[in-house]
């Protein structure tokens, strides 16, 4: 059996982390003593033991842990989140399609269908779409979160210079030029740096 004293070394150091969630502490408490209990029974001393929970436990931290129970939990929520979310850019993405080539034909309904599938997948799904990468890459280097939030505007900048441009209202180049330069000097070099890294790890 662990002393009180033990117990508390570990609830302190499991406090001392980055972990936010109550009801995660309580639990890797009660894992932590469980595991380190058998490492005793078998003869190892206490230090030891405890190091060998860490290793069987949390080998790549605490918070791997936790991020993990968030999505069990959540798991549900972020489904459904995603099939609406891929659902909005497939029917957009059908409609600009369908209403191009019916403006191509010259049929009618063509350009009302292009723009607002246009609109949902600019307005809509662009966004849907970068905040669930940007969820992902928390955690992860600077730099990836950058090269998403630079994306995400890049593209959004861009597409409403179409809509723009097709509303035949002003500012569509100005809101080109941005789009294009944002792309061009923010979002690539961020690209290309990834890339390079992973080539040279």
């Amino acid at each position: 059996m662990l002393s009180d004293e033990q117990v508390e070394q570990i609830r302190g150091d499991i406090e001392y982390s980055n972990l936010s969630i109550q009801m995660v502490k309580d639990d890797l408490l009660d894992h932590f003593c469980c595991v380190v209990e058998d490492g005793l029974e078998q003869g190892y001393p206490f230090d030891r033991a405890y190091r060998q929970a860490w290793k069987r436990i949390s080998p790549n931290g605490l918070d791997e842990i936790q991020e993990e129970t968030m999505y069990l939990l959540n798991a549900s929520k972020i489904i459904v989140m995603k099939q609406v979310m891929y659902s909005i850019g497939l029917i957009a993405s059908i409609c600009i399609s369908i209403g191009w080539m019916m403006t191509l034909l010259h049929l009618p309904g063509g350009g009302n269908l292009f723009t607002y599938g246009f609109l949902g997948f600019t307005m809509i799904f662009l966004p849907m779409f970068a905040l669930d990468r940007y969820k992902a890459s928390v955690g992860k280097a600077m730099s990836v979160r950058w090269k998403i939030i630079l994306g995400f505007v890049s593209a959004l900048i861009t597409g409403l210079s179409v809509f723009f441009k097709l509303m035949h209202w002003p500012g569509a180049a100005m809101l080109l030029a941005i789009g294009v330069i944002l792309f061009s000097v923010g979002f690539l070099p961020f690209l290309f740096f990834g890339m390079y890294k992973k080539e040279v790890e």
